[in-house]
């Protein structure tokens, strides 16, 4: 990292995210994989991972924003790509200009579609309708959705790719959250025979997150949305193991997915960039909320809640790996830097330029972006898209530079 001014970067192991998608792809058979690279691929660098998965078996992307899809089409990746809200009236022509596909779910937003279509005389645009079966965030209400999907297939400038979902619960185990998911897909299935009725036929049906996906069989469909899976997490931690075992029903996926993992995508690191020795009853950093209960040396690192690693890490019992030992944070996160308790003088030894590993693996210990989140009360999802664009993001290939964490892959 010598051309890093100030130690401080998160390796995104490109292979990983391959393996992810390879992955998904063969436990989900023969529905297709799509890819979810939002909120620039969940912070590991949005162009960079959506590449990967294409060469890991994915066929479709998904953004939340058309500027989002605008990004890839600069970036030269030309696969189809979905934006999973309906754009605003003045983004329509600069979407179908582009080529994205864009959901809808309001007459507003179809005519302000065909609209776009017409004014820049493009051949028709690819829809797909969103239908709201409990979510409650955007989609149309079922008992809509067969005049919209009426008035796409009446407009020659429009053609009704898809008919799709989301999921409100799909990672809950609870009964009540069980229960839910089925009332959703049984209104979903409504609403697709009522357009069968009316001789609607979408090429394309699509409800699973990567919750459902893994979880749900009868969600997936003819298409897979899949994001913090596609990034090594699982939806949550009682899914984690989900991926290689049951949920594969079939022999050809069972076999396929056997023994395999998701696995970690990126790793936040830095550097020591100052070590002293503070005696015992010293109270580091702003507030002096914690006094050291011994003679300790006292390591400061680079990174602060700028970077993405929250100020409440501290009092919730965060801590990193040096030299493959866990060391506790010893005060209050700054806005630019850490400091770490590395023990009594003499213990272990620690100097200035050790690497430091906050979300990764370092020797035979691993802090995965879910231990974070169980500490602070969240979910990995917000960890892994907090981690602020000033830290740069290294994209690693393992096979030309070995595994980013030096050591093998669990």
């Amino acid at each position: 990292m010598a051309d890093l001014w100030r130690p401080a970067w998160a390796d995104i192991d490109l292979d990983a995210l391959r393996h992810n998608a390879a992955l998904l792809v063969d436990l989900c058979r023969p529905a297709g994989l799509c890819a979810v690279v939002k909120a620039d691929g969940y912070g590991h660098g949005a162009a960079p991972v959506a590449r990967a998965a294409l060469e890991g078996g994915a066929s479709w992307l998904a953004v939340a924003l058309v500027e989002e899809g605008v990004a890839l089409r600069q970036a030269g990746i030309e696969a189809p790509v979905l934006v999973l809200s309906e754009p605003p009236a003045d983004a329509m022509a600069e979407a179908v200009a582009r080529r994205l596909i864009p959901t809808v779910y309001t007459d507003a937003g179809l005519g302000c579609l065909s609209a776009a279509v017409a004014a820049g005389g493009h051949p028709p645009a690819e829809v797909h309708l969103k239908v709201d079966t409990g979510m409650h965030r955007v989609g149309a209400d079922p008992v809509d959705a067969p005049g919209l999907a009426t008035t796409i297939e009446s407009d020659p400038g429009l053609h009704l790719g898809a008919v799709w979902t989301h999921l409100a619960v799909a990672e809950g185990t609870a009964p009540v959250d069980r229960e839910f998911t089925a009332v959703q897909l049984e209104r979903f299935r409504a609403v697709l025979a009522e357009l069968a009725a009316d001789g609607h036929h979408p090429p394309l049906v699509h409800v699973a997150n990567s919750a459902g996906a893994i979880g749900i069989p009868d969600a997936r469909h003819d298409l897979v949305r899949c994001g913090i899976a596609l990034y090594g997490v699982a939806p949550t931690p009682a899914l984690a193991d989900a991926v290689t075992t049951a949920t594969a029903t079939a022999t050809a996926t069972a076999t396929a997915t056997a023994g395999r993992r998701l696995e970690p995508v990126l790793s936040f690191r830095t550097r020591v960039t100052f070590v002293r020795t503070l005696d015992a009853g010293e109270r580091p950093s702003y507030g002096r909320r914690r006094p050291l209960d011994h003679r300790s040396l006292v390591a400061t690192l680079p990174v602060g809640y700028a970077d993405g690693v929250p100020r409440r890490l501290f009092d919730q019992g965060g801590e990193v790996l040096i030299r493959g030992i866990r060391r506790p944070l010893a005060g209050t996160v700054t806005m630019d830097q850490v400091m770490v308790d590395c023990g009594p003088p003499g213990s272990s030894p620690v100097e200035v330029g050790d690497e430091v590993v906050l979300i990764g693996r370092q020797g035979d210990d691993e802090i995965t972006a879910d231990e974070w989140a169980g500490r602070l009360g969240t979910i990995s999802y917000e960890v892994l898209c907090g981690i602020s664009p000033r830290v740069p993001r290294r994209f690693v290939e393992r096979a030309a530079q070995g595994t980013p964490d030096g050591g093998p892959r669990p």
